[in-house]
């Protein structure tokens, strides 16, 4: 592959400005080509463009266009910088006014040096947001996919679209629908801005020629018309890759932006690699229709702030993953006591999931065309979440770890929609980990709060995900939790009926079905604040659960906790897969002697904080 770096573009306006500037801040750089202008991270902006692309095992060759205003300028740049000089290409233009454009430079390149090979095309008078993406992940994207390749970023707010030439992608493919430079206001809702940094197949270069001959004008010969023709016109198939970060042409600004911009860049680059970042996901209760989510059914979830996993990303030299002392114990005081935490922890920590996800990470926004930046990191976790006992542990860790990475590589919500995000959190513990489970616990720590999920058949065939409506958490009744001390593994109560559901055992597919229906009441019920109508389906729902999956399967543990809350007066439930019960007991006096008992019993016993992202406050009744 060649590279062609562009800086053949007059850039009248801030040259001027600098000259006339009386304040004597920039009489340095008075003279000097956009290019050689400080960019961010201390360096020439040519200079990162330079050190980005100079590498043998990508580029076999890398050229330099420049203009014969400015030819000296760069000549010796190369000279200093050990940039081949005979690669330095000078168009012959003098003025703004007897340019070529830049597309008849980009063709001056490939005839003059009669280049035959897939070519990448930057404009090296370019700010760049963030020093350290990896160009390699942007050849092997474009190796990908059978046609050209063009580099996009999210306009940041303030930032007008009626400026920058607008793509419009498609999510599934990554293919650019349309191009349109410089649109309208209304014509367009995309704000994904496409900048000078394009892969061009070597069977596409002829088209070039074609276009030139089109449009004869100079000032027509912008990379902007040029696809707007190839894409718009010529229907050629044309693939986006986003970079999570921004750019910025200084080709024709002024003096203030090309200083704002230098500012805003080197403040974010300066303030995102001196903060930690630290994430939380919070543990899960099932309130009705569990476990159908992995059934085709329908389930309400409610996050709750009593238990949480809490995940801390740090900028650091090399890629770390820190062990909790706790969970992935490597020294132990002797041999018994390696037996008996073994078996009572087993050998599964959170470490796994920690790497599985920055592993999955790393694949989606490879397949989904987001260069990442080369940045390393150490990941540390905490959690309180007591294990095996079906309150989410393992998906809270994922889903904090999937946070700090999005924060860290500004990955956006229109990257990983929300219910995309649940998909990855589960599949990161299905397909990395072979952890049985469904899609509920992972949606609920996704939107956090109280949620109602629908999985039928028909919605994740058509969309791959489901129907996911927070509800209101206001006036919620105090439901409480309580768990073994001692559990068993949760990951057995599925037992065989995913097998039965499949084979289309009636029993089961009705039980399923059932559990979407009482789902449906519960969420009337809470919308009409009708809590002894909620209680009773909590208790349908553990009777109908019982029914299909058998008193063996449940577990002489959890069989014991439903009936010693239920000689209380409680409704109750299990919330997950095992080793808890989750109830509602309205009458309170009752209350304070139920906890009394589950504690006689050896159980923990708590009253649960629902979690609620947009109060400020957490708790039961507020």
């Amino acid at each position: 592959m060649i590279c062609i770096l562009l800086v053949a573009g007059h850039g009248t306006v801030l040259e001027t400005q600098i000259k006339n500037d009386d304040t004597g801040l920039y009489s340095h750089l008075t003279g000097v080509p956009k290019a050689l202008l400080p960019g961010t991270g201390g360096k020439k902006i040519l200079d990162f463009w330079w050190e980005t692309v100079n590498m043998r095992q990508l580029f076999t060759e890398v050229y330099l266009v420049t203009n014969a205003d400015k030819y000296k300028h760069y000549e010796r740049w190369a000279t200093a910088n050990d940039f081949p000089v005979e690669n330095v290409i000078n168009d012959g233009s003098t003025t703004l006014e007897d340019r070529l454009g830049a597309v008849a430079d980009l063709e001056l390149v490939i005839r003059s040096r009669k280049l035959q090979d897939d070519i990448m095309v930057i404009a090296g008078d370019m700010l760049c947001a963030d020093q350290n993406f990896d160009i390699a992940q942007v050849i092997r994207f474009f190796r990908s996919k059978p046609g050209e390749l063009m580099i996009y970023y999210e306009l940041e707010e303030s930032e007008k679209s009626s400026s920058r030439g607008i793509v419009e992608v498609c999510p599934d493919t990554n293919r650019i629908t349309r191009f349109l430079e410089k649109p309208q206001d209304g014509s367009t809702t995309s704000r994904l801005a496409s900048v000078v940094f394009y892969c061009i197949q070597r069977d596409t270069l002829p088209y070039m020629s074609d276009f030139l001959r089109l449009l004869p004008q100079a000032t027509n010969r912008s990379f902007g018309r040029f696809w707007e023709w190839l894409i718009n016109e010529k229907q050629l198939d044309v693939f986006g890759m986003k970079l999570p970060t921004g750019f910025q042409l200084i080709g024709q600004v002024g003096l203030s932006d090309y200083t704002k911009w230098l500012t805003h860049y080197s403040t974010k680059q300066h303030n995102s690699s001196a903060v930690p970042i630290t994430c939380r996901s919070y543990a899960r209760v099932g309130l009705m229709g569990n476990p159908s989510d992995g059934f085709n059914g329908k389930t309400i979830a409610m996050t709750i702030s009593n238990f949480w996993a809490e995940v801390t990303l740090v900028e650091s030299h090399t890629l770390v993953l820190v062990p909790h002392p706790l969970n992935d114990p490597t020294e132990f005081g002797s041999l018994q006591d390696l037996f008996c935490i073994s078996r009572k922890e087993g050998y599964l920590g959170g470490l796994r999931l920690l790497q599985a996800t920055c592993k999955k990470f790393y694949q989606f926004c490879s397949k989904q065309g987001i260069a990442l930046t080369k940045q390393n990191f150490t990941l540390k976790y905490d959690t309180n979440i007591p294990r095996q006992v079906g309150l989410a542990g393992s998906s809270a860790i994922v889903s904090a770890t999937l946070k700090c990475l999005m924060k860290f590589y500004n990955i956006t919500d229109s990257d990983l929609p929300q219910p995309v995000r649940a998909n990855f959190i589960l599949n990161v513990e299905t397909d990395e980990l072979f952890i049985t489970a469904g899609l509920q616990d992972r949606v609920v720590q996704v939107y956090e709060g109280l949620v109602y999920m629908d999985f039928s058949k028909k919605l994740m065939e058509e969309q791959g995900y489901g129907n996911y409506v927070p509800m209101d958490m206001s006036e919620l009744p105090l439901f409480w939790l309580a768990f073994l001390s001692d559990p068993s593994d949760s990951g057995r109560i599925h037992s065989n009926i995913r097998q039965r559901w499949l084979n289309g055992e009636p029993a089961v597919v009705e039980a399923m079905k059932s559990f979407a229906e009482l789902t449906d009441q519960a969420r009337m019920a809470i919308k009409d604040r009708d809590w002894s109508c909620l209680a009773r389906l909590m208790d349908q729902n553990f009777e109908l659960r019982r029914s299909v999956y058998t008193d063996d399967c449940l577990g002489p543990g959890n069989l014991k906790m439903v009936q010693l809350a239920r000689q209380f007066g409680s409704a109750v439930k299990l919330p997950g897969s095992g080793g808890a019960v989750v109830g509602l007991c309205l009458d309170q006096a009752r209350l304070v002697e139920m906890r009394q008992a589950f504690q006689e019993a050896g159980c923990v016993f708590c009253v649960i904080a629902p979690y609620n992202p947009s109060a400020s406050t957490v708790g039961g009744q507020r």
